[in-house]
């Protein structure tokens, strides 16, 4: 269980956000939503133990972060960044491979075990069938998926992920996200950024609306995603218009 407590980030003396308190379960998933230059990435790095908070607490499992060895942290809470061009020619498997490096002793290889964990992740995010594939010739889409199954092969317990979908066309957004959506079966926690607030009805539990550095509101899709939020966040008028189906809905500007 990842919990914040009052929790205040930023770079040095400078402050992004403040008075941040929420607790993230397992097999939870939480969507930020906020504007550009809102905080969101400062505050991921803070939840990793990259940045120290400049007040508060990060918890895991009740345990500060910051007396926690790197190594433990990497061990439970792994990061998926962007979807991004690599310039080596890895295969699939290779890459997902790398993701037990912080199972691994200094100066060692990945033995049986690692590569095994890696076919189980390739296989829990159905791409099994890309594990030979060069990582730098497969679509954005499967890349993004090849970067989960990177975290997931570390067997964490929690995954940050930032703009898991930024840069993807429409089915591969569907893909991606709909694999996070599993990863909750499996008692993973998950928490992700997105500038779609539509997703949030697509795959999270609860939502956390950042605005000002602070929390604006913190709750199920439904009742958080509302015309009146997405206003004060984004600054334009927005319909949220319901889907059929229980808490489904998608999200749309109106232009003038």
């Amino acid at each position: 269980m990842l919990e914040l407590e009052n929790l205040t980030f930023g770079y040095g003396p400078k402050t992004v956000g403040s008075g941040i308190s929420l607790t993230l379960p397992p097999g939870e998933t939480l969507c930020l939503l906020g504007p550009n230059g809102g905080g969101k990435t400062t505050l991921f790095k803070t939840m990793l133990g990259l940045l120290p908070p400049l007040a508060g607490r990060v918890l895991l499992d009740g345990t500060d972060l910051a007396g926690l060895p790197r190594r433990d942290i990497a061990q439970t809470i792994a990061y998926v960044p962007q979807a991004h061009a690599a310039f080596f020619p890895f295969r699939v498997r290779e890459v997902v491979v790398m993701g037990r490096a912080s199972r691994l002793s200094a100066f060692s290889s990945p033995g049986p075990a690692d590569h095994a964990a890696a076919e189980r992740a390739l296989t829990m995010l159905g791409i099994g069938h890309l594990s030979e594939r060069v990582y730098t010739e497969i679509s954005g889409g499967e890349r993004q998926l090849a970067l989960i199954a990177r975290a997931l092969a570390g067997e964490p317990r929690l995954l940050v992920m930032d703009e898991p979908t930024a840069s993807l066309d429409f089915g591969n957004q569907a893909r991606v996200l709909g694999q996070v959506r599993r990863l909750s079966a499996h008692g993973i926690a998950v928490v992700l950024s997105t500038h779609d607030p539509g997703h949030a009805f697509l795959c999270a539990d609860r939502v956390a609306l950042l605005h000002g550095g602070r929390l604006a509101g913190l709750g199920a899709p439904a009742e958080t995603v509302t015309p009146e939020t997405l206003q004060l966040l984004y600054g334009v008028e927005v319909a949220v218009v319901p889907l059929p189906g229980e808490g489904r809905a998608v999200c749309a500007p109106v232009l003038a």
